[in-house]
């Protein structure tokens, strides 16, 4: 299994759990994944704990920020998904608390929950994105289905584990998924649906992890098939020949360095007729559940769970520097 690293980042390494003080897992909060993030910070408060870190929850739907300071936590492990959690609202509040935290920062988070400004970053990068279109009325759903054709993906722009997100393989049915979605952001982006290999590559501590295929029975790898299903398959090898593997480390390793996004995360393709990798997306806080990818990936190059909780960890310990 290769590993690709990202130039001029520098981590901590920590060999004690006491130089990581008390440590807030922060996990639940108030967005459509809650329940996600309960499972993640729940999984890694346990990591924590089984590797001697003074680790406790803390749900922000709960009680308030000023509360980690007035319980003398340390640092934070950011597993919150979702608005609120992963967009950078978080993570500007905890730097006005004067507060490490794992992972990116305030404009890496911000970017990577908004899908629209991550594909037009890419774009402005070098990087191939499907192409896409905004819907605002039911004269862009029309123009949509005219410019990019059926079946389409729509999606609303800053939601994680495919909330709010659908397959319209009519036209009639657009408008129909476009309100359902801007029901939940009032941003919503149409794509033409992708038929090709589905492919993720996880991140961690500037180096690329292997890909990770992912096939599934369902219409599409949606909320269901990510955390519950048990008919969802996951591939390590992917089944890239060495080159095209790389090539796809390449691009999730551009991505994360386009959108600012630091520390660990991962970036979600996929591959159309041509081989081309075509980003959909960066996740910057994914998920740490018993169905998750950043830990698969991870263990296919000797990294067990708690291991890898503990080096995300130590991410609160630096900020890249662009």
């Amino acid at each position: 299994m290769s590993l690709l690293r990202s130039s001029g980042v520098e981590f901590r390494r920590v060999t004690e759990p006491a130089e990581f003080g008390k440590v807030a897992v922060l996990l639940g909060g108030r967005s459509s994944e809650r329940e996600v993030s309960l499972m993640s910070g729940q999984a890694v408060l346990a990591a924590l704990e089984r590797r001697g870190v003074d680790a406790h929850a803390f749900d922000p739907a709960g009680q308030p920020l000023g509360a980690l300071v007035d319980g003398s936590f340390d640092r934070a492990w950011v597993a919150l998904h979702g608005p609120g959690g992963e967009d950078g609202a978080l993570q500007g509040a905890l730097e006005w608390l004067g507060l490490p935290y794992t992972g990116s920062g305030v404009l890496g988070s911000a970017i990577g929950m908004d899908k629209l400004r991550t594909k037009q970053l890419a774009l402005a990068n070098g990087l191939a994105t499907p192409p896409f279109r905004v819907l605002r009325s039911a004269e862009d759903c029309r123009r949509a289905t005219e410019e990019l054709g059926l079946p389409l993906a729509v999606k609303p722009a800053t939601q994680g584990s495919s909330v709010g997100m659908s397959r319209v393989e009519r036209a009639g049915d657009l408008a129909v998924a476009w309100r359902g979605a801007a029901a939940l952001d009032p941003v919503v982006i149409a794509e033409p649906w992708i038929q090709g290999q589905e492919l993720t590559v996880a991140m961690l501590q500037g180096e690329a992890l292997p890909a990770i295929r992912i096939e599934t029975p369902r219409s599409f790898y949606d909320y269901q098939a990510k955390y519950f299903a048990d008919d969802t398959r996951y591939y390590i090898p992917c089944g890239l020949a060495p080159d095209r593997e790389e090539a796809l480390q390449r691009a999730a390793v551009g991505a994360f360095r386009a959108i600012g996004a630091q520390g660990w995360g991962r970036a979600d393709f996929m591959l159309g007729a041509d081989g081309v990798p075509l980003l959909l997306e960066v996740n910057t806080v994914p998920g740490m559940t018993g169905h998750s990818l950043v830990p698969m990936a991870a263990r296919a190059v000797g990294i067990d769970f708690d291991e890898l909780v503990w080096r995300v960890l130590e991410t609160s310990f630096a900020r890249e520097l662009a």
